[in-house]
């Protein structure tokens, strides 16, 4: 069904299937769990790593958080754990972890041996040598403060950093100074699963929502499917919207609901609610859609929190929207987020949501129940605007508040600065603290280029971009307004 782009992520994907079909059928219990490694790595032979001893361990821990267990802990049981609010969502597995035995800084062949030796002088260790007339760096003696390397007038000395740790927003991937074992500072952590992507050992996953899922839709218990707009592309280069959402009720869904219809009415919330700060003074307001972007602001810039907008986010408005429809509904979100199974379940927010599954997990699931979206029915979606839809790239929820702003013709300076990935938005943060930002609102998305490059995605972004921007640009509703379902959230509470 799906062409993966990696051993790694099919990998994952056999796991997630395997844990689900074992759910689905009613049979989750600690020997089922502990045959999953033997059914997916048989023989004696290893595949990837040193000995097939080794991939099985490593697969019995992506069994645990598949079923929401924590990995590097206790045995496996029969007690199902959901996730709790603030819990942590990404770890490191650590039999995987490949340790990474690499010197951060090193002399290249471009030394010279100069006269000057600033590289000497400059390190504070003492761990710099002439040895056969070039410098030599004693790894030993080395504090990687990388004043070396800034002066160095050829550039001879180069800087490896570790994938995880330089892809982490937040510094919140550090490495064990005994071991050089990956691990995480919870409370710097945003869960944004940048680290997870980065990692080419696969070393680091997040806890799954997968079992309750399956168990729910085996039982025929109404089940409601909110989708991100990110999800085109993401099932091949020639799956609709219409397809995706027969497959949802093929596998069990009562309904399948576009998030980007929630993201029509945050943006008439959000635009409203930007109005009002600018006229009463504010400098600046930032979106508060991307829940990786919004913690990133509470760990790192917590004068800058009153700056959010208060407004949920699409996720949480459908979710609130569908059960406001129906009240004894259970919704599940699917998205290319880590961090939203955090959102979901944050005190002021959970009444909207009840599960989150990653695009990783829900195509999992779709093979578990054996329902292929290519053979699927192509039924109608118009949940939503093409600016609705647009939330799941970079700038397009900038694009949903100026179109909304252009057709209610408000009379209101609206300067956008789009900022995606962890070094746009720290250079924004950083100009808007101080007063320097060249705008009055700020578009965070903490994955670059948007959801469409998620941490959970199948279809990296230069394959599943140009199926997302056709499938946006055949909605009919072609500006936010145009949405005849706004005034269906009138009465629902977008307020976080």
């Amino acid at each position: 069904m799906i062409q993966f782009e990696t051993q790694l992520k099919k990998l994952k994907h056999e796991v997630l299937k395997h844990v689900a079909v074992l759910a689905k059928e009613d049979r989750i219990t600690r020997e089922e769990l502990e045959k999953i490694p033997y059914e997916i790595i048989p023989g004696d032979k290893a595949q990837y790593r040193c000995c097939v001893y080794k991939e099985r361990a490593i697969v019995q821990e992506r069994v645990k958080l598949a079923a929401s267990f924590l990995p590097d802990g206790d045995k496996l049981n029969e007690q199902y754990i959901d996730i709790r609010p603030d819990e942590q969502i990404v770890y490191v597995i650590e039999a995987a972890c490949d340790r990474c035995p690499i010197d951060k800084y090193s002399v290249t062949e471009a030394c010279r041996g100069c006269l000057a030796h600033k590289c000497m002088e400059v390190c504070p260790a003492k761990a710099i040598t002439r040895v056969n007339g070039r410098a030599y760096i004693n790894q030993e003696l080395c504090k990687e403060c990388g004043m070396c390397k800034k002066v160095c007038p050829y550039n001879a000395i180069s800087e490896i950093m570790r994938p995880c740790k330089v892809s982490c927003p937040t510094g919140a991937l550090t490495v064990n100074d005994e071991d050089r074992r990956a691990q995480i500072n919870e409370e710097q952590c945003v869960n944004c699963g940048a680290c997870m992507s980065a990692c080419p050992f696969g070393a680091i996953s997040d806890k799954s929502l997968i079992v309750p899922v399956a168990k729910r839709l085996a039982r025929h218990k109404k089940m409601y499917a909110v989708v991100a707009p990110a999800i085109a592309g993401q099932f091949g280069m020639k799956i609709t919207y219409g397809q995706i959402k027969d497959a949802f009720k093929k596998i069990g869904f009562t309904d399948m609901f576009e998030a980007a219809c929630g993201a029509d009415a945050v943006t008439a919330h959000e635009a409203e609610e930007f109005v009002e700060r600018m006229e009463k003074g504010d400098k600046y307001m930032t979106n508060s859609c991307c829940p990786g972007f919004l913690s990133y602001i509470e760990k790192k810039y917590p004068d800058q929190v009153e700056r959010i907008s208060g407004a949920v986010s699409p996720m949480i408005a459908t979710g609130r929207y569908i059960k406001s429809l129906d009240p004894e509904a259970k919704v599940v979100f699917v998205g290319p987020c880590t961090a939203k199974k955090n959102e979901a379940v944050k005190e002021n927010l959970k009444d909207a949501v009840d599960y989150v599954l990653t695009f990783e997990e829900i195509i999992a699931l779709m093979d578990a129940f054996n329902v292929d979206p290519a053979e699927c029915e192509n039924i109608e979606v118009n949940d939503a605007s093409v600016f609705g839809r647009g939330f799941g790239a970079g700038g397009g929820l900038t694009a949903a508040i100026g179109n909304y702003v252009k057709e209610k013709n408000i009379q209101v300076e609206f300067k956008p600065v789009k900022a995606s990935g962890a070094a746009e938005i720290k250079k924004a943060m950083t100009m808007a603290k101080v007063g320097k930002l060249d705008g009055n609102f700020i578009e965070g998305m903490m994955c670059e280029g948007g959801c469409i490059n998620g941490a959970a995605v199948i279809a990296p972004a230069y394959k599943s971009k140009a199926v997302f921007a056709k499938n946006n640009a055949a909605a009919t509703r072609k500006s936010v307004l145009a949405n005849e379902k706004l005034a269906d959230f009138h009465e629902i509470n977008l307020d976080r």
